[in-house]
């Protein structure tokens, strides 16, 4: 018999250590010598569990103490290495506030809040300007704080996105840096082209002052950016991206100052220039590709309606979705996004759910069926109680979950990580060397200078540090376009190196919806009193087979009463005293252990459970008095997606606590091999583990309570998300659409992901283990390498950005 979930069997475990967790954004970032400075420094903090800085999305993600630690800890280690933390803005209108030292209370109690860095209120307009992390606080629990001081507050028209804000400024910064140092370099380049082409390019172009005054313009202004990054890492001591544009072109600027003004010889303005001006395109075009690859959760965020038609005190009434409360009776007519989670209590409807899923048909919903919010009503009114609202609904943690997975890092990205922590010291040291070399060799001054430069702008710490990030980005939002929700980095990297993969039977293979199929008494016992002593026994089980047989008595209209007592069996059956009997309901196992000899029916239960059928034995006083069969109809595409596996080259293991003959009928039906049956529900992690110890990368896929330790054993936990919360927490991957092709489609998935990795650290560190040589040995001209520099980084985004053509449904 099926397992079945019994608390007990799963043991008692100590409450986890208090521990807090946020994800802050952060600015002015250069390159992964910037992460990491930021990341050691958070790590350093007393209470700091683990922090996290990932380059491509510039957030820092912090798991602390919060009895040690604090947001405000967090943004002043930031500041001082010489970031910024991005916060958005909102302003609240404050109502019952009478004087000056009202505004005073408010503000300091705004300002007090966790993920608060600034609070201003203003007595005359009644208005409260609050900057804060959105990651941390909510703009709701900034409202409740006011109240909770003994204010009224609401939010003002015109909050700000700071976010978007920042973005689009700091686009439109770079476009002009890019514009204005592009015009001044223009004709410094020119005049070094007709010089090279023995053309006169006229007086003025060849004026060594007009020259000194376009490059002094292009090093202060194109270049103060990169000045101000050097400046605030070498203060912290550390170096990064901006030290080496900063070193490189401050000494061709200052070569060419010299010769302008104190010796005769010829200038190099152009140089200097034409790389700043270079790599702000770079900067320009990456920042352009790094948005993209951010598109996935912008698309999710999209999805949500903005307002929600209530029914309050009978009539409806269009109000901000944010206003939804649970309980709220809520009217969706045909064509209308569903606004928030809840259960239907009127109407019948198709409801299409692709936007979450990824499953195309749409789903029939009537009374009691659950709806998702953000899914399309297609063809019927629909009034439905609310009963997830806000940060609770499934596409909240939807994006939740995709925003952790996309700020997490994989294990592949140490190796980066640790490179680029000694890269930039490193090049400063080659190319002191390189200068040194040069001039020692030649006594040619310009030539171990333009090549001193050259090694500086070649080197891109940047390509690596974007390597792994941007291609996890890509491949957890393709993921999540398709309904595949991937928990974090590592367990993206883990899935392309699972080799064996254990099914759990019930509400995996099959759809957990078990039907009773045949009902054989024995003699003295009639089908009827068989139905209804079954029925009472299992009354109070939560077991899908127990939940079969009450409902198909219920459906034959049985009164059914409650036994006098009722005790689970896990891995067994149901002990009950009926109407003063002595009840047992179970499989043979059961039934030996009670001393019960099976007789007459031992052969009608071994027919039935190679049929595939569940047959449960019902003893009564210590007599047999019947078989009641139960079989669970295997899903639509179980065996397509266990044969998309085998061809994956994996091992596919089913696990069930059915009897042998049972569980093989089943496996049969969908071409399974090996078959692990009579499993009791705390045995499955045990099964899992023992997998783990032949050298197998097991992933188990289950979807009730007592697959949940089984999940968490597994090197890749994978839950049907249509099971339950407590499998979906445990698990690393959520299959949204509960459909088994979703598991060979995520390590499809995870396979191009890892080679866009691989490609992407590999022409990162072949680019630089190439070029810082060659510019070293004098084979390459600093424009050349600051061209390359510049475009090295737009290169490796890119390459992820061809994940999205990736369809991970196709073999």
């Amino acid at each position: 018999m099926e397992t079945r979930q019994a608390s007990a069997a799963l043991g008692v475990k100590e409450p986890p250590a208090l521990e807090g967790r946020i994800t802050v954004r952060v600015g002015g970032m250069s390159c992964a010598s910037c992460a990491n400075r930021i990341e050691r420094g958070l790590n350093k903090l007393d209470g700091v569990k683990a922090a996290n800085v990932n380059l491509a999305i510039e957030k820092a993600t912090v798991v602390y103490d919060p009895s040690k630690t604090g947001v405000n800890d967090f943004v002043k280690v930031i500041t001082d290495l010489g970031y910024r933390v991005e916060t958005e803005k909102v302003e609240l209108k404050i109502t019952g506030m009478s004087c000056a030292s009202c505004a005073n209370r408010i503000e300091n109690g705004l300002t007090k809040a966790p993920g608060v860095t600034r609070a201003v209120v203003n007595l005359a307009t009644e208005k409260a300007t609050v900057e804060f992390d959105p990651e941390t606080i909510s703009v709701d629990a900034l409202i409740k704080t006011v109240e909770d001081i003994g204010y009224g507050a609401f939010k003002a028209e015109g909050a700000a996105d700071r976010e978007k804000q920042e973005r689009e400024r700091e686009a439109r910064r770079q476009v002009f840096l890019f514009v204005f140092s592009a015009v001044l370099t223009l004709p410094l380049v020119a005049t070094m082209v007709g010089e090279a082409m023995g053309v006169h390019m006229g007086d003025l172009l060849m004026s060594k002052i007009f020259q000194f005054v376009l490059g002094t313009l292009v090093q202060a202004v194109a270049g103060y950016q990169f000045y101000r990054g050097a400046y605030k890492a070498l203060k912290n001591g550390s170096a990064n991206m901006d030290v080496l544009v900063a070193l490189g072109t401050t000494a061709a600027y200052l070569y060419s100052v010299a010769y302008t003004f104190f010796a005769e010889g010829g200038t190099y303005y152009e140089t200097s220039a034409a790389l700043l001006t270079l790599i702000i395109l770079g900067k320009m075009l990456e920042a352009i590709a790094k948005g993209r690859t951010s598109e996935a959760i912008k698309k999710l965020m999209g999805l949500q309606p903005k307002t929600a038609r209530v029914v309050r005190d009978g009539v409806e009434q269009d109000i901000p979705v944010e206003e939804v409360v649970v309980g709220d009776l809520i009217a969706v007519r045909p064509g209308e996004k569903i606004p928030v989670d809840g259960i239907v209590r009127q109407g019948h409807s198709a409801v299409d759910e692709s936007m979450l899923t990824g499953e195309s048909i749409p789903v029939e919903k009537s009374a009691g069926d659950e709806v998702i919010g953000a899914t399309i009503n297609k063809n019927g009114a629909l009034r439905f109680e609310a009963t997830k609202v806000g940060k609770d609904t499934a596409l909240a943690q939807i994006i939740r979950l995709v925003e952790e997975a996309q700020g997490s890092k994989a294990p592949i990205q140490r190796v980066a990580d640790q490179v680029s922590g000694w890269f930039v010291p490193g090049v400063v040291l080659v190319a002191v060397i390189t200068f040194v070399g040069w001039y020692l060799a030649t006594r040619n001054f310009t030539q171990a200078l333009i090549n001193f430069t050259a090694v500086l702008v070649i080197a891109c710490p940047c390509a690596l540090g974007l390597a792994t990030p941007t291609a996890i980005m890509v491949g957890t939002g393709k993921g999540a376009e398709n309904g595949i929700l991937i928990k974090g980095g590592e367990h993206l990297e883990k899935a392309h190196q699972v080799n064996a993969i254990v099914l759990d039977k019930t509400g995996t293979i099959t759809k957990g919806e078990p039907e009773v199929t045949d009902l054989l008494p024995a003699s003295g016992t009639d089908e009827k009193e068989l139905l209804r002593l079954a029925a009472i026994a299992e009354v109070d089980s939560e077991h899908p087979l127990g939940m079969a047989i009450v409902q198909r008595a219920r459906d034959e209209g049985y009164n059914i009463g409650h036994p006098d007592s009722f005790e689970a069996i896990p891995g067994h059956g149901v002990r009950a005293v009926i109407e003063g009997k002595q009840v047992l309901l179970g499989n043979q196992k059961l039934m030996r252990e009670a001393g019960i000899e099976p007789g007459e029916i031992a052969a009608q239960v071994e027919l039935l459970e190679t049929q595939g059928k569940t047959a449960m034995t019902l003893a009564v006083d210590g007599r047999i008095a019947g078989v009641v069969a139960v079989a669970d109809t295997v899903k639509e595409h179980s065996a397509e997606a266990v044969a998309a596996l085998k061809k994956l080259g994996i091992d596919v293991i089913m696990i069930t606590g059915d009897n042998r003959r049972t569980a093989e009928a089943i496996a049969r039906q969908v071409g399974i091999e090996h078959v692990l049956a009579e499993v009791l529900p705390q045995d499955k992690a045990s099964e899992v583990e023992k997998l783990r110890a032949q050298g197998r990368v097991v992933a188990m896929v289950g979807d009730g309570i007592n697959d949940a330790p089984a999940l968490a054993t597994s090197d890749l936990g994978i839950a049907i998300g249509t099971g339950t919360d407590v499998a979906m927490e445990a698990a690393d991957v959520t299959l949204m659409r509960g459909d088994l092709r979703g598991i060979a489609e995520s390590i499809r998935l995870s396979k191009r992901t890892i080679r866009k990795i691989q490609q992407n650290l590999f022409w990162a560190l072949i680019y630089n283990t190439l070029g810082i040589p060659l510019a070293a040995f004098g084979l390459l001209s600093p424009i050349i390498a600051g061209t390359a520099m510049a475009f090295s980084s737009v290169s490796v985004v890119s390459n992820s950005l061809l994940l999205k053509r990736f369809d991970p449904k196709k073999a």
